[in-house]
């Protein structure tokens, strides 16, 4: 229900990052081009960035194509490590800026893209908004970030409806799933880029398979197969 991306490596730019591609994080808020669920993502937006070891946030509920605040300021923001998304709201939850993207715990920046009963999430107490999206936020920062593709098995096995793409960066390492909706991978010798969709036609992007973890840590990627829950 929403479009995000991740980037570990070299400091770039927010703007290089997700203004300036001619099929960045930008148009995707108004022209996505793979998304299943949802035409657009008008409903917020947010930027994670990691200021040292400090994770640091800029999220609104407008859309991110009317901000010029932020697009003054973007090339001006680099990091080592983003996260950034732009939201399509699931229907019948509320459309605030604590309800969109990424969520921290202080450590982690965390990106949820896809829907989940949040009657199956325990541990969920000092979730940042009622979203079904933040209560999964508070619900895996509770259990261990580390431990993310064992926990979505677990998630998705109690709720088989549930979409739960996780994009997760603590400054060194960055975490993804894909389980139920598209996630695509450009790594090249700078650094890696995991993205809802791919941002350009570069012909290096890889598309990850479904229900998959993915693990990037000091320029090396790991993709395997999530597993049934135990």
């Amino acid at each position: 229900m929403c479009r995000h991306l991740g980037w570990l490596g070299r400091p770039r730019s927010l703007a290089e990052l997700m203004l300036d591609p001619p099929q960045g994080l930008l148009v995707q808020s108004y022209a996505p081009r793979r998304q299943q669920h949802g035409l657009l993502n008008a409903d917020g937006w947010g930027a994670g960035f990691f200021d040292g070891q400090v994770p640091r946030r800029w999220r609104s509920a407008a859309p991110l194509w009317g901000d010029g605040s932020f697009a003054s300021v973007a090339p001006a923001l680099s990091s080592h490590c983003v996260v950034a998304a732009v939201r399509s709201a699931t229907v019948g939850m509320p459309i605030e800026a604590s309800a969109t993207a990424p969520f921290t715990d202080g450590g982690w920046l965390l990106s949820h893209n896809g829907v989940v009963n949040r009657d199956v999430l325990k541990g969920a107490e000092g979730a940042e908004s009622v979203c079904d999206s933040a209560v999964l936020a508070a619900a895996l920062f509770a259990r261990g970030v580390e431990s993310l593709g064992e926990v979505i098995a677990e998630i998705g096995a109690a709720d088989p409806a549930a979409r739960l793409n996780i994009l997760a960066a603590n400054g060194s390492r960055m975490l993804a799933t894909t389980w139920g909706d598209t996630l695509s991978m450009l790594h090249g010798a700078d650094g890696v880029v995991l993205a809802s969709e791919p941002y350009d036609d570069d012909p290096r992007w890889v598309d990850i398979p479904d229900r998959h973890l993915v693990e990037a840590h000091d320029g090396e990627v790991r993709v395997t197969a999530l597993g049934a829950a135990r």
